[in-house]
Protein backbone atom coordinates (compact mmCIF):
# COMPACT_ATOMS: atom_id res chain seq x y z
CA UNK A 1 0.00 0.00 0.00
CA UNK A 2 1.60 3.46 -0.92
CA UNK A 3 2.02 6.18 1.46
CA UNK A 4 -0.66 7.95 -1.10
CA UNK A 5 -3.12 5.51 -0.46
CA UNK A 6 -2.48 5.24 3.30
CA UNK A 7 -3.40 8.73 3.69
CA UNK A 8 -6.22 8.56 2.09
CA UNK A 9 -7.58 5.87 3.86
CA UNK A 10 -7.05 7.77 7.07
CA UNK A 11 -8.70 10.59 5.78
CA UNK A 12 -12.23 8.75 4.73
CA UNK A 13 -11.86 6.90 8.27
CA UNK A 14 -11.90 10.09 10.06
CA UNK A 15 -14.40 11.55 7.89
CA UNK A 16 -15.30 14.68 6.47
CA UNK A 17 -17.73 15.86 9.26
CA UNK A 18 -14.71 16.18 11.85
CA UNK A 19 -12.62 18.05 9.32
CA UNK A 20 -14.95 21.03 8.93
CA UNK A 21 -15.34 21.18 12.84
CA UNK A 22 -11.88 20.98 12.65
CA UNK A 23 -11.35 24.22 10.34
CA UNK A 24 -14.74 25.90 11.65
CA UNK A 25 -12.54 25.78 15.30
CA UNK A 26 -10.18 27.49 13.17
CA UNK A 27 -12.56 30.08 11.99
CA UNK A 28 -13.45 30.44 15.02
CA UNK A 29 -9.79 31.15 17.15
CA UNK A 30 -8.93 33.22 13.96
CA UNK A 31 -12.10 35.40 14.44
CA UNK A 32 -13.51 34.72 11.38
CA UNK A 33 -17.11 34.89 12.91
CA UNK A 34 -17.04 38.57 14.74
CA UNK A 35 -17.59 39.46 11.08
CA UNK A 36 -19.11 35.92 9.10
CA UNK A 37 -21.80 33.47 10.13
CA UNK A 38 -23.05 30.54 8.38
CA UNK A 39 -26.10 31.31 7.16
CA UNK A 40 -26.55 35.45 7.63
CA UNK A 41 -24.60 37.97 6.94
CA UNK A 42 -22.92 40.17 9.71
CA UNK A 43 -20.83 42.96 8.54
CA UNK A 44 -19.47 40.56 5.79
CA UNK A 45 -21.73 37.90 3.74
CA UNK A 46 -22.61 34.84 4.98
CA UNK A 47 -19.77 31.34 4.50
CA UNK A 48 -22.60 29.76 2.21
CA UNK A 49 -22.95 32.51 0.68
CA UNK A 50 -19.20 32.87 -0.23
CA UNK A 51 -19.29 29.33 -1.23
CA UNK A 52 -22.41 30.47 -3.69
CA UNK A 53 -20.61 32.70 -5.31
CA UNK A 54 -17.57 30.44 -6.20
CA UNK A 55 -19.16 27.83 -7.06
CA UNK A 56 -17.58 26.42 -9.99
CA UNK A 57 -14.67 28.56 -10.01
CA UNK A 58 -11.73 26.73 -10.61
CA UNK A 59 -9.45 30.01 -9.16
CA UNK A 60 -11.52 30.40 -6.38
CA UNK A 61 -9.04 28.87 -3.40
CA UNK A 62 -6.38 30.90 -4.20
CA UNK A 63 -8.73 34.15 -5.11
CA UNK A 64 -10.09 33.33 -1.32
CA UNK A 65 -6.75 32.98 0.18
CA UNK A 66 -5.68 36.07 -1.01
CA UNK A 67 -8.59 38.05 -0.28
CA UNK A 68 -8.29 36.26 3.58
CA UNK A 69 -4.46 37.23 4.04
CA UNK A 70 -4.52 40.79 2.04
CA UNK A 71 -8.15 42.01 2.45
CA UNK A 72 -10.10 43.98 -0.16
CA UNK A 73 -12.90 45.40 -0.93
CA UNK A 74 -15.54 45.92 -3.59
CA UNK A 75 -16.98 41.81 -4.33
CA UNK A 76 -19.39 41.96 -1.42
CA UNK A 77 -19.78 46.09 -1.31
CA UNK A 78 -18.12 49.30 -0.09
CA UNK A 79 -17.59 47.41 3.46
CA UNK A 80 -13.67 46.26 3.18
CA UNK A 81 -12.59 43.28 4.34
CA UNK A 82 -9.82 43.78 7.08
CA UNK A 83 -6.12 42.00 6.08
CA UNK A 84 -5.51 38.87 8.65
CA UNK A 85 -1.39 39.07 8.77
CA UNK A 86 -1.86 36.85 11.73
CA UNK A 87 -3.21 33.57 9.59
CA UNK A 88 -0.28 31.80 8.04
CA UNK A 89 -0.98 30.92 3.71
CA UNK A 90 -1.41 27.21 5.00
CA UNK A 91 -4.01 28.20 7.66
CA UNK A 92 -5.85 31.29 5.09
CA UNK A 93 -6.06 28.47 2.26
CA UNK A 94 -7.38 25.67 4.35
CA UNK A 95 -10.27 28.36 5.54
CA UNK A 96 -10.69 28.81 2.11
CA UNK A 97 -11.29 25.62 1.24
CA UNK A 98 -13.48 24.76 3.94
CA UNK A 99 -15.24 27.95 2.77
CA UNK A 100 -15.57 26.44 -0.49
CA UNK A 101 -17.00 22.92 0.64
CA UNK A 102 -19.68 24.88 2.81
CA UNK A 103 -23.43 23.93 1.17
Amino acid sequence: MTGLMLALMCWLALGVPSLARADAALSQQKNCNACHAMDGAITGPSLKAVAQKYAGDRTAADKLTTRILKGGVGVWGPVPMPANPQLSEAEARRLAVWILGLK
